[in-house]
């Protein structure tokens, strides 16, 4: 991808990088220049595949471990984040998220609703409360937050949580692009379709796959680095004046 980016001299810690979107984030930042936290949870060896195709490209990073929906994991997170780096954080891009498995509103048990809305949401929370302090002490800090088109119109059948964990994402910039702008940090989203990634082939047919890329105006799913690009973006100097927004990589599926 061939984007004038220059993010040379930044930091930056994507969550959820061990494949699919994360994955394809994390090698577009390497590749404008900044120093990219691979974070993973437990596919370690996903994570340093990330991290080795990062440098066969000629770009720095570090992989970084933890359970984003824990307090204190995160906390051990963002001190290896330091140890890692000068203590700033230019770029934070809360990626980290999974639909875990469907369950219908009528059979949805408590322990699956709260590790769904921990994971999807509460990571979000947690991660950038913590990162706070090393954002602060760059200059313009940038967050992304990865949302979905679920969060906007529902999901398919069984991901009622999923949804109103990404819908929540979606609230959460807003609040938080308010609350820090007046610091000189912006706060987006962006809301993926119908991507190719292992997250849909673990939930979703090909036969509703095929169904939804009929339906989409583009005529294709999307891909990494398509929700790559619009991250790319929103850290960049031309958004130093977009705040609080979502940017939608659909296809056109859905419009607003």
């Amino acid at each position: 991808m061939d984007l004038k980016v220059d993010l040379k001299g930044k930091t930056a810690l994507v969550t959820g990088a061990s494949s699919g979107i994360g994955a394809g984030i994390a090698r577009e930042l390497a590749g404008c220049g900044a120093r990219v936290g691979v974070h993973y949870f437990q596919t370690v060896s996903g994570a340093q595949s990330t991290l080795e195709e990062i440098e066969r490209q000629g770009g720095s990073g570090f992989l970084v471990q933890g359970d984003v929906s824990r307090l204190e994991s995160v906390q051990t997170m963002m001190q290896e984040v330091t140890a890692q780096t000068d203590g700033t954080l230019h770029l934070l891009i809360n990626n980290a998220g999974d639909l875990m498995r469907r369950s219908p509103l009528a059979t949805m048990g408590e322990e699956l609703w709260d590790q769904v809305i921990d994971l999807n949401l509460k990571s979000v929370q947690l991660v950038t409360q913590a990162a706070l302090p090393l954002l602060r002490k760059a200059s313009g800090a940038r967050i992304v937050n990865v949302s979905s088109i679920a969060g906007q119109e529902g999901g398919g059948g069984g991901s009622g949580a999923y949804a109103a964990a990404k819908a929540g994402v979606l609230a959460l910039t807003k609040a938080y692009a308010k609350e820090l702008a007046p610091e000189g940090i912006t706060v987006n989203a962006i809301s993926p379709g119908l991507i190719g990634t292992r997250f849909h082939d673990r939930y979703s047919s090909s036969e509703k796959r095929q169904n939804t890329v009929s339906r989409t105006p583009a005529g294709r799913e999307g891909t990494p680095e398509d929700n790559a690009a619009a991250v790319l973006y929103l850290v960049s100097e031309a958004a130093g004046f977009i705040t609080g927004t979502t940017l939608d990589v659909n296809g056109g599926i859905y419009l607003r």
